[in-house]
């Protein structure tokens, strides 16, 4: 059967009219968590995990994958509005999207932005439905040895990728990876570090420690800077129809930034951040108005929006068929599997198709709903962008709690909840990474399980993890992703002493 006979399946599933509610519910969540201060797409699929844990989870998993591409979208708006971006990838938009709206060019900015994203999402996901199974298909052959050796890259590039520092990285990792030891040896069936208290022998719930890290840890961390000073927010002057020059100029951007979006986003050490400004600096270099940039160049919007929407798709390729989250929001996917009894990578496809080729199609009707809903709405996100912060933050610790509770009535529960909430709040004070902590949990007990399989089909062999093809590879691969931001640190000190 081939990819295109998968998607048709996919698309009757995404169809379905729960699945459609789904994804309605998941575009505008996620606009209004991306437009909103202090709300990320992450946090917001934190919130909802243990209130979800109960439903359907194709219906649930399309709809946090709504929440991912409209918290992408509607951090845009933020950017251009008020020079606020809600996702670092929005950084690049606000470079000219602010100055747009500040000369009454708003709506032409919105416009690109939104017509852009939808462009370079449906692209991207075409080019997402083309990829997975050629993964999925090397990914059938890999022995428990390299199994390991992809799980030891994965740790490495997430503490690479997230936050700027790789030790306070790897130590977020090792915090997490700790959390996964506790409860129940699986092969042995002996207690670990449970401390005596019963509700720890099923270990440490996901669920519990990614809203108290995302969740409470955020809130408490968004309401020590809150100074009750609110933003100028920019007026919306002339309406959203873009001028021929407009789509003349645009249209290429588009598509340059989903041509570096979305295979930088496939990487395993990908994420948005990088190909959004890599566009942003090439459109600068290609356009033919460089005396526009820096006061409101309608390409510094097209082809960062592109790239950013591109890179968010593309993050779903590692994750759907290696099981390897290169961002905050697809390690709160990986949670939202796991909750499920559900592990992504090659035997999803096999023993789930409807589901995997369901979440994939769904991807497409996501994108329509962005451009269809969003556009005629922007002047009800612009009023909430001046709800009240406090209230945000105290709605969001209530229902953390009350999740939490629905999912786990247990003080125990209760208890880590709010330690988590703390920890979450002191790792972000100190710049310490919070979604690599969730990937040890999720990924640790993994890891641990191929290594102990490996090593008992090797007779204990430990060279067994190079004498493989495969996993020598992808050890070498991990090797040079710890390496290489020491090497590159070293190299700009040497650069800044030589001037």
């Amino acid at each position: 059967m081939d990819v295109f006979t998968y998607l048709a399946q996919g698309l009757a599933v995404a169809a379905q009219p729960g699945n459609l509610l789904f994804a309605g519910i998941g575009v505008l969540l996620g606009t209004l968590v991306g437009i909103l201060p202090g709300i990320s797409p992450s946090l917001t699929v934190a919130l909802l995990l243990p209130v979800t844990f109960k439903l359907d989870p194709t219906g649930s998993l399309i709809m946090f994958a709504g929440i991912y591409f409209g918290g992408m979208y509607g951090s845009s708006t933020t950017a251009i509005l008020i020079n606020t971006p809600g996702e670092a990838a929005s950084i690049a938009t606000a470079i000219e999207g602010h100055r747009m709206a500040r000369a009454g060019r708003a709506g032409q900015a919105l416009a690109t932005a939104a017509i852009g994203s939808f462009v370079a999402g449906t692209l991207a996901t075409v080019g997402l439905a083309l990829l997975a199974p050629v993964l999925v298909d090397l990914a059938v052959q890999f022995g428990p040895w390299d199994y390991f050796a992809l799980m030891v890259l994965a740790f490495v590039t997430v503490s690479a990728t997230f936050g700027d520092s790789t030790l306070r990285g790897l130590t977020s990792l090792a915090l997490g990876i700790g959390l996964g030891l506790i409860g129940i040896d699986k092969l042995t069936g002996q207690a670990r570090l449970t401390f005596g208290v019963p509700e720890m022998l099923d270990g440490i719930q996901v669920t519990t420690l990614a809203v108290g890290l995302f969740a409470m840890g955020e809130t408490f961390f968004s309401a020590a800077k809150f100074t009750g000073v609110h933003d100028t927010i920019e007026a919306v002057k002339g309406g959203l129809r873009m001028t021929a020059t407009d789509w003349k100029r645009s249209w290429k951007a588009w598509l340059r930034g989903t041509a570096l979006g979305f295979p930088i986003g496939a990487l395993p050490a990908g994420g948005a951040e990088v190909p959004t400004l890599l566009s942003y600096t090439v459109e600068r270099k290609l356009t033919d108005h460089q005396d526009e940039f820096g006061r409101g160049a309608i390409e510094g919007v097209a082809g960062p929006e592109a790239a950013n929407n591109a890179a968010a798709t593309g993050t779903l390729v590692p994750l759907l068929t290696l099981g390897l989250p290169t961002s905050a929001t697809a390690a709160m996917m990986l949670a939202g599997f796991q909750q499920y009894g559900l592990v992504p990578g090659p035997l999803l496809f096999a023993d789930k198709p409807d589901l995997v080729w369901g979440l994939v199609a769904s991807l497409f009707i996501g994108n329509v709903m962005l451009l269809v809903l969003n556009l005629p709405l922007i002047g009800i996100w612009v009023r909430l962008l001046k709800l009240p912060q406090p209230w945000l933050y105290a709605g969001i610790l209530v229902f953390a709690a009350m999740g939490t509770l629905a999912a786990n009535p247990s003080i125990v529960e209760l208890a880590m909840l709010v330690v988590f909430g703390l920890v979450g709040f002191a790792m972000r004070c100190h710049d310490y990474p919070v979604a690599p902590m969730i990937v040890g949990l999720i990924l640790g007990p993994m890891a641990e399980s191929q290594f102990r399989r490996a090593m008992q089909m090797s007779l204990g062999d430990p060279l067994v993890f190079v004498s493989h093809p495969g996993s020598a590879a992808l050890l070498v691969l991990a090797a040079a992703a710890l390496v290489a931001p020491f090497v590159f640190k070293g190299l700009r000190k040497m650069g800044g002493a030589d001037e």
